[in-house]
């Protein structure tokens, strides 16, 4: 008999692209075993052709394709998909290439090898932050910039500043701190779940990727932009000044 729990991950669909048979039949099996719905893509194209089939919350994406980039995989379904959860399997350890797989538009990464609970883990608290409900809140206005969290949108002039699901809650808990340090540890807990174990580089490439969009915005805005700063406190956190 299935429990509520599992009735509940039963409806979270889940992609696996991996070409090794081992780990894509353990994945699988492991993920089926624990109330989730996966599907196995051995190759890049096989996976973009599936994801244009199929809507899917979960994308677990090995790097190392025989036919394609992983990354280019994970560019390409971000673009496609702005909501799509994007987990990163990696053998790749150096720092530049993990960065890599985040700036490319992914949530998370695992390094191989990996344990399945580790996995079941990561994915229990992204999925919970997903299905918090967020109180109605009036726009925010910051400087130029204005935030709006019930629509999910961030606006400089009258045009929308394009973030990543985790930049915009990354902005949204800084703005109702405004003024105040957060520290690391607050804002993993928000944004990612208070349960998380993994490492915080998510936050600062997050933070980078957050940053980048907003400057962008301003440079390429018709209009002059004052924009709030961002000011990195180093040891502790961050803080939003206006």
């Amino acid at each position: 008999m299935r429990t509520h729990a599992n009735a509940d991950r039963s409806r979270h669909r889940i992609l696996v692209v991996e070409d090794d048979d081992t780990i894509g039949r353990h994945l699988e099996s492991g993920l089926r075993g624990n109330g989730y719905t996966p599907t196995w893509s051995r190759t890049g194209s096989a996976a973009l052709a599936e994801a244009a089939r199929t809507p899917y919350d979960v994308l677990l994406l090995d790097l190392g394709l025989p036919d394609m980039d992983g990354l280019d995989v994970a560019r390409t379904l971000r673009a496609r998909h702005p909501d799509l959860l994007i987990v990163i399997l990696t053998a790749r350890t150096d720092d530049i290439d993990v960065i890599a797989g985040l700036d490319a538009g992914a949530d998370d990464y695992l390094v191989k090898p990996f344990g399945l609970t580790v996995l079941l883990a990561r994915l229990r608290a992204h999925l919970r932050r997903r299905v918090v409900a967020t109180p109605p809140q009036e726009p925010v206005r910051l400087a130029d910039l204005v935030l709006d969290g019930v629509a999910r949108r961030c606006i400089l002039h009258d045009q929308d500043v394009e973030l990543r699901p985790k930049e915009f809650d990354l902005l949204a808990v800084l703005t109702r701190h405004a003024g105040e340090a957060v520290s690391r540890e607050t804002l993993m807990a928000q944004v990612w779940d208070e349960n998380w174990f993994g490492s915080t580089k998510t936050l600062d490439v997050t933070m980078a990727g957050l940053r980048r969009r907003l400057t962008q915005a301003a440079a390429t805005s018709a209009r002059p932009s004052s924009l709030p700063r961002i000011t990195t406190l180093r040891g502790h956190g961050y803080r939003l000044e206006l």
